[in-house]
């Protein structure tokens, strides 16, 4: 049987992997599904291109399956590959979202398989806290009153957190971007074998969205 992690290369996910390894839970497939859609109720889609780069230093298979990104459809979706792969365990970062808990819940119900979502209830502050000492996470969109380009490509470190508290305080965001405040992706993390470092990129801002695309990547050694 398979353990797979549904990856999108962003913090969540990256550190649920993490959460899953330090409790001897190995992850045999990260699941990456790539939406057509820039709005889908499911799935990242910023730089989702670069997960290939983060599989590679993860050392682990990587699937990455198309989806049209449309409310619910999507789901299917993401069953078949489910169903393609003899997974018995897949692992989720999912935090407080309940639309996406129940959504992923629902189909372990009916392929019987395991849900394992470490990061469910976690206090979001104290995940970026965590974040912050170990790991290489950067911001890559923004989509929310107070949330501005300033952020954008900014590593979530202690500084970037005491904006976002502020920001927090001022707008009620979520500080872990549950509300769909913001997204990220990660260059480095203690698993990763070699460290993903960006040769281009650029901002580009539509009202008060922005978005840090990157354009092109290199790995390094560490």
């Amino acid at each position: 049987m398979t353990v797979a992690c549904l990856f999108s290369g962003g913090k969540d996910s990256t550190l649920a992997l993490h959460k899953a390894y330090s409790e001897g839970i190995k992850t045999d497939l990260l699941i990456t599904m790539e939406p057509e859609n820039d709005y889908s109720y499911m799935f990242h889609k910023p730089n989702i291109e670069f997960t290939k780069m983060q599989a590679d230093a993860l050392g682990i298979k990587q699937i990455m399956s198309i989806t049209k990104g449309e409310k619910e459809l999507e789901l299917s979706d993401l069953e078949n590959v489910i169903k393609d792969n003899n997974i018995d365990t897949i692992i989720t970062g999912a935090i407080a979202s309940e639309y996406q808990k129940k959504r992923v819940d629902d189909i372990c119900k009916k392929f019987n398989i395991k849900d394992y979502s470490p990061l469910w209830g976690i206090d979001p502050l104290s995940e970026l806290k965590e974040l912050s000492n170990s790991f290489n996470a950067i911001i890559t969109k923004v989509s929310a009153e107070g949330m501005d380009s300033s952020l954008l490509g900014k590593r979530i470190d202690s500084d970037i957190i005491e904006k976002l508290m502020k920001i927090n305080q001022k707008y009620k965001i979520h500080l872990a971007f549950e509300g769909g405040e913001a997204e990220s992706f990660v260059l480095d993390a203690p698993l990763f074998k070699k460290k993903l470092v960006i040769d281009e990129s650029e901002i580009k801002i539509d009202g008060s969205n922005g978005e840090f695309i990157i354009k092109k990547m290199h790995t390094e050694e560490k």
